[in-house]
């Protein structure tokens, strides 16, 4: 029962105002012992806990799916997951897994339900696995989604050839390694914030993506904001709290 069920008993008088504050200081998380699952992270900030996979055994997951199901939490969006993890995984419930973006769904995508489309760019083929990441978390968050991929500044006429797209988006994530220039190119194209990304391709001199980072940082183009290395989760998390701000 979540929050909404609990207050819509006491509102018709089927359930005691003692009884619902129990249910309520009970309900916000359930310790079992190697991980303390947050069921009122949905109420507080509009989206239900996601699991972090890496560096969790695959019993560790198993456990935590079922103690979320449990408590209603029917959607469960597994990131960082390895191919071992999810095929064990897979044993015992029901998971789509996506190699590339090593990511797991449970359950069913949401409708999207945003004001409008979230574009995932990416600079190379490369990055596809970060822009993976990023665009399945925003496809499972409620939002549609455009892949533009391989459109990078090595070939500027890429990117034009689809201005049509990005001057409609509400959103756009612009995902590159290297030198990480494709962000303050597309800055300085649409009006859509733009979340950058950078990502950890690159050469001996691209620091494992420091080097995008940095030139993503210093971008003379405004309305760019930088996530962490190879971040695409975090992007698309933004991304959708932009995309629902007049839903809100």
């Amino acid at each position: 029962m979540n929050e909404k069920e609990i207050l819509e008993l006491v509102k018709k008088g089927d359930m005691s105002v003692e009884t619902a504050l129990h249910a309520l200081k009970t309900k916000p998380f359930k310790d079992i012992d190697f991980a303390k699952i947050d069921f009122h992270r949905k109420l507080r900030t509009g989206t239900s806990e996601v699991i972090y996979g890496a560096g969790k055994t695959y019993k560790q997951i198993i456990e935590i799916i079922k103690t979320m199901l449990d408590n209603n939490q029917n959607s469960i969006l597994i990131t960082r997951l390895d191919e071992d993890s999810a095929r064990e995984i897979k044993k015992i419930y029901d998971i789509k897994y996506y190699e590339n973006a090593k990511i797991a769904i449970y359950g069913e995508i949401e409708k999207p339900s945003g004001l409008g489309k979230i574009i995932v760019a990416t600079g190379g083929t490369s990055d596809i696995p970060v822009a993976e990441e990023a665009a399945l978390t925003a496809e499972f968050l409620g939002n549609d989604v455009l892949r533009l991929y391989d459109v990078g500044v090595a070939g500027l006429h890429r990117l034009l050839a689809h201005i049509d797209e990005l001057a409609d988006a509400s959103v756009v994530i612009a995902i590159a390694g290297m030198e990480g220039a494709l962000a303050s190119v597309i800055g300085g194209l649409v009006d859509a914030p733009v979340i950058a990304v950078p990502t950890s391709v690159g050469y001996g001199a691209a620091f494992g993506g420091v080097a995008a980072l940095l030139s993503m940082l210093n971008s003379c183009a405004s309305g760019v904001s930088v996530v962490n290395i190879d971040n695409g989760f975090g992007a698309a998390y933004m991304a959708n709290m932009i995309n629902h701000m007049e839903a809100k």
